[in-house]
């Protein structure tokens, strides 16, 4: 209903002493006491209820369709009067006929009127038009004028004329049977519930971003490169409207882009000679094949090879496995747990290292012992290995120390490297043998690479290199100065320099390091988050893929001489064909402590300076950055297509800032990452006038959950928040998680509830929960064993108890990730609906999803 006519309608009713009174959900009305008959007050009364009916209601007439057909079909020979089921054949029946949808999608579009019918008995047609609404929609549809016709909506047959929507572009498509002689003359239209204009009629082709776009579609697992540079090998992962997934691999020649192989065994290349190998079941056990990919002959390796994980040796004579030992066993009924990590499964087993002869067959087992090992690389001639021991040291941060050896496979005997080093993670061997580029935090090597305030604790996941010369156990740090978090590591076979990807601020970059002299450069890459690569052992190749904040997977190859990257593989242009993204803009702010503060915010599509828009604010607040992952856990832009401004902050505390600045994430437990968020989000609202700053949401999860309610404490900026799988009180979270107790040695390094109860319970959002006034949602798996869903309970049961406005969804047989195909759809859906009640004040959705029930 326009809105001049709604004015009249209300301003007519005022004449007559009749008072509207608003409501969230609904509206009311009340007729005053006046002098009339009872018969005028009944007249008076339908008229007013009439109006509050129409009032929340629009009706849209659908004026123009795609027109594809018509499909001649015919009455089949009956061979019998009547089927299986005693029914006898009837000309609507033919409506069942099969007929794709996808036809009408490229049709001509057509004004309503009466359409072309069958030149002789009967035929199909499919009439196409499309609706978009960017919030939840009840509707009705009414289709007039023909007589036979099935109703599809959004590709899935349809029942009935109630439609519910959620907010998404819908396709909607009438199938209809028509007879010689007699004209078709559809007539169709929408009527909506709810707000006015919420609904409308689509032409242009285009698509708003949803979560549909997030799940499906065809993404990289990894790429990697024939030791020539002359083949690529790309893994492929496509996940399927319904949620099933299915796996290939490409084998491609660079040269022509043909297309050698595509198959769904898991392929790899040997270390030197250009053939990929894969392993299959054979006639007598597991056979080990080998393929040239020029022509694809195979040649078996060897039969009857060991089960287990295993990598070829440089030189090719010789299987490196990685073997598990189970260790003893409890009773199910009743069991002892030894140490707090032995609840979690498999702790109890150990891995160990083994070497399979390919020319014999034997089976050696290079270690043997109590402690963990595994391999971290081979030398090039395939003399050594180094080889990682891990142990358990509870008493002392920390609590995992790592010892590296270098393992002669030819005599057994073992050298020590590195003894007991807790903050190690990673180490490489140059090309020639005689270096070893560790990785570790900056407190590894006895804090040789540490570069932060007097006093500060350095972040554990804060990733530095360091160089070790063998012969004399020199170590150079490589990293001190440099400030993004390094990542993935390979040392280059073909020119002898490390290349790496990095948390670089909210990007994820690529860069080359010089062991001579320590530089490093930074490389250009036309994507913000390098994903992976691959190194070519013979030529100056490398593969890499990424994506942006706002495109998918993009494959390209990288000439290392000339740093030049070509596009090789767009497969974001497929999925992102027609969809209409709002812009991605950075935005950083300086604090009041005079730090500057990175983050960047999505626009709606179609975005209008001059109006208000609610706000929702994301963050991680933990150890690291929000990545500009275009299909991260909370797809921004698909947020920002339901009208939403999406601010993306990296308070203090993140890595990729440098040692400093990720340092302030230890032993704070929220104090100052808090305050930037506030901070920033006054700022952001201030700085730019489009954002209503009455209707702001936030949501964060693990950490940012915990960031989430910690704010609530601290300030009543917030009209909504959304808190999944968040701590709420770390003395639970410390002793209960899977990780509490270790994760602790990264944020509260060295402290404990017993020492310190400042950190552990004033800094805990349940200890401070009288101070929350904000509409605060939880949701958690049930079967989270990160941070265990008591977490949420306590802290939803404290808002209960304190008359809060407050909700609680468990997603069931869930752990800290929502990963199962449904449960995602509707965990999703609930953050939506919840932020549609309090920021768009439309509880609709969520009232569809959770009905309001009387206790």
């Amino acid at each position: 209903m326009s809105s001049h006519v709604l004015k009249y309608k209300k301003e007519h009713f005022r004449r007559l002493n009749i008072r509207f009174l608003p409501r969230n959900d609904y509206l009311c009305f009340q007729i005053k006491s006046i002098h009339i008959t009872d018969m005028k007050k009944h007249f008076l009364f339908s008229c007013a209820l009439c109006w509050a009916m129409m009032a929340g209601a629009e009706t849209i007439d659908v004026k123009t369709f795609r027109h594809a057909g018509p499909y001649p079909v015919q009455a089949p020979f009956c061979v019998d009067s009547v089927d299986v089921n005693s029914k006898a054949f009837t000309a609507e029946q033919l409506l069942d006929t099969p007929l794709s949808l996808e036809g009408v999608e490229q049709a001509e579009a057509v004004a309503i009127g009466t359409l072309p019918g069958a030149d002789a008995g009967y035929a199909l047609h499919l009439l196409g038009f499309t609706v978009e609404n960017t919030r939840y929609a009840e509707a009705t549809i009414k289709v007039d004028g023909l007589k036979n016709y099935h109703l599809y909506v959004d590709g899935k047959k349809h029942e009935g004329t109630s439609l519910t929507l959620n907010p998404a572009t819908h396709t909607l498509v009438i199938k209809y049977l028509s007879e010689a002689g007699k004209q078709e003359t559809p007539q169709v239209s929408i009527e909506t519930k709810g707000e006015e204009g919420n609904l409308q009629i689509r032409q242009d082709g285009k698509r708003i971003y949803t979560l549909d776009d997030v799940l499906h579609g065809t993404r990289f697992g990894g790429v990697s490169l024939s030791p020539d540079g002359k083949y690529l090998i790309t893994n492929y992962r496509t996940t399927k409207v319904g949620g099933q997934t299915a796996g290939c691999t490409r084998v491609t020649e660079l040269a022509t882009g043909k297309v050698l192989a595509e198959r769904s065994e898991s392929l790899q290349w040997m270390p030197r000679t250009n053939r990929y190998y894969y392993t299959r079941a054979g006639v007598d056990g597991r056979e080990l094949v080998t393929v040239e990919p020029a022509t694809g002959v195979e040649s078996i390796l060897a039969r009857q090879l060991p089960d287990g994980y295993f990598r070829f040796a440089p030189t090719e004579d010789y299987l490196l496995y990685s073997l598990t030992q189970e260790g003893p066993k409890e009773r199910k009924e009743i069991y002892q747990v030894l140490e707090p990590d032995d609840r979690q499964p498999g702790w109890r087993n150990r891995s160990y290292l083994a070497k399979y002869d390919l020319t014999t067959g034997l089976m050696q087992r290079l270690t043997y012992g109590y402690h963990n090992v595994w391999a971290s690389d081979i030398s090039q001639d395939g003399r050594y290995v180094l080889m990682m021991v891990s142990e358990s040291r509870l008493t002392q941060r920390p609590t995992t120390l790592h010892s590296i050896y270098r393992l002669d496979v030819q005599t057994l005997q073992a050298e020590l490297l590195v003894e007991k080093d807790g903050f190690l993670s990673g180490a490489h061997f140059s090309p020639d043998g005689q270096k070893v580029l560790l990785s570790g935090s900056p407190e590894a090597l006895n804090g040789i690479g540490k570069n932060v305030r007097e006093g500060q604790t350095p972040s554990m996941i804060d990733t530095q290199l360091y160089l070790m010369n063998i012969a004399d156990r020199q170590i150079t740090p490589l990293t001190r100065d440099f400030n993004p978090n390094v990542q993935l590591v390979s040392w280059s076979k073909a020119d002898g320099q490390v290349y790496f990807t990095a948390e670089n601020r909210d990007l994820y970059s690529l860069y080359r390091l010089n062991p001579a002299t320590g530089k490093i450069q930074q490389l250009e890459t036309a994507e913000d988050l390098v994903n992976a690569f691959s190194l070519a052992a013979q030529a100056p190749v490398m593969a890499w893929y990424g994506q942006g904040a706002s495109n998918s997977d993009r494959l390209y190859l990288l000439n290392t001489k000339n740093l030049k990257s070509s596009l090789q593989e767009d497969l974001s242009r497929e999925k992102l064909e027609n969809v209409e993204l709002g812009e991605c803009r950075a935005w950083d702010f300086v604090n009041s402590r005079g730090d500057t503060i990175c983050g960047r915010y999505y626009l709606p599509p179609h975005f209008d300076a001059s109006k208000k828009y609610p706000m929702i604010v994301n963050y991680y607040g933990g150890c690291s950055p929000t990545s500009r992952n275009f299909e991260s856990r909370y797809p921004h832009h698909a947020y920002a297509a339901l009208g939403y401004v999406v601010y993306v902050i990296e308070p203090s505390g993140a890595t990729g800032f440098g040692q400093e600045f990720s340092a302030r994430h230890v032993n704070t437990a929220g104090d100052g990452v808090a305050q930037d968020i506030i901070e920033g989000t006054r700022r952001f609202c201030t700085e730019h006038s489009f954002v209503n700053d009455k209707k702001i949401g936030c949501i964060g999860a693990s950490y940012g959950g915990f960031m989430t309610q910690y704010l609530q404490t601290q300030t009543d900026i917030f009209a909504a928040a959304v808190s999944h799988a968040g701590i709420s009180d770390h003395t639970s979270y410390w002793g209960e998680g899977y990780w509490g107790y270790s994760y602790s040695e990264v944020s509260m390094a060295n402290s404990y509830p017993w020492a310190n109860p400042d950190l552990f319970v004033k800094q805990s959002p349940l200890y401070n929960a009288d101070k929350i006034h904000t509409p605060l949602l939880f949701v958690h798996g049930d079967a989270d064993v990160n941070v265990p869903v008591g977490e949420s309970i306590q802290m939803f049961t404290a808002l209960k108890l304190l008359g809060r406005e407050t909700a609680f969804v468990a997603v069931s047989d869930q752990d800290h990730h929502i990963v199962d195909y449904d449960k995602r759809i509707l965990w999703q859906n609930t953050i939506f609906a919840w932020f549609a009640k309090w920021l768009q004040d439309d509880a609709s959705w969520w009232n569809a999803i959770y009905k309001p029930k009387s206790l």
